[in-house]
């Protein structure tokens, strides 16, 4: 499943980060690298950016860019 998938509330870990150069770079940067908890918080009325809580603070990503991360569901 992809970041963009994630339903609202679940925390999901993720497993691997996709994209090509500078996005890859960037995502990196922002803390989604693989293993990394995260939980989707808030979805902007027309979907789209969706925000996320991941290593303690919220970050905005655009759905598009979500598509490059992987994650796996975590059973509460």
């Amino acid at each position: 499943m992809t970041l963009d998938q994630l339903p609202l509330g679940q925390d999901a870990v993720i497993t691997q980060v996709g994209g090509v150069g500078p996005l890859r770079c960037r995502l990196l940067d922002m803390g989604l690298i693989p293993k990394t908890t995260v939980r989707v918080e808030k979805v902007a009325p027309l979907g789209d950016p969706i925000e996320l809580r991941v290593r303690g603070y919220s970050l905005s990503l655009r759905k598009e860019d979500a598509r490059n991360i992987e994650v796996e569901v975590r059973e509460p």
